[in-house]
């Protein structure tokens, strides 16, 4: 079962700033306050980043394929 797969059966198309903090074992604030800053990691994440009204969603498949990517 590929990584994406997987994000997909768990999460569904989307993960929420929560899922992603949890699958990437950051807090929530210090992922939020990364994804803010101008360094590499928060330029290829900011990339996977869809906004739905208000919210903070990321592409399962762009999350798969950074993970991947690492």
């Amino acid at each position: 079962m590929t990584t994406e797969e997987q994000l997909l059966e768990r999460y569904g198309p989307l993960l929420s700033l929560t899922d992603l903090s949890e699958l990437l074992k950051r807090s929530p604030d210090g992922l939020r306050i990364s994804l803010q800053s101008q360094s590499e990691f928060a330029l290829k994440w900011n990339a996977a980043k869809r906004k739905v009204g208000r919210r903070v969603y990321f592409r399962a498949t762009d999350v798969a394929g950074l993970i991947d990517e690492s």
